[in-house]
């Protein structure tokens, strides 16, 4: 995984998910519903919840999913994680 705490910008993803304001289990609830509809999408979830920061990579441990990236959300209110299928 790459962080980026430079303020760099995230790579390129498929599927936006701003969960900002939502708190745990929320982001991570819906991040699955995403990762279900579209399994083999790039998912960038925007979060502001400090319980992401250890829900999204156990997540993607528990369900076969990547965590790309992590860094400043684009906007800087938050953070912004890469979640990507395996092998891609």
């Amino acid at each position: 995984m790459t962080d980026a705490t430079d303020g760099t910008a995230p790579p390129p993803y498929d599927r936006l998910l701003d969960e900002r304001g939502s708190r745990c289990p929320i982001p991570v609830v819906n991040l699955a519903r995403m990762a279900n509809a579209d399994p083999r999408a790039r998912l960038l979830l925007l979060a502001d919840d400090p319980a992401a920061d250890s829900d999204v990579p156990a997540w993607c441990s528990l369900r076969g999913k990547v965590l790309a990236w992590t860094g400043p959300a684009p906007d800087g209110c938050g953070r912004a994680y890469l979640v990507v299928p395996p092998r891609m």
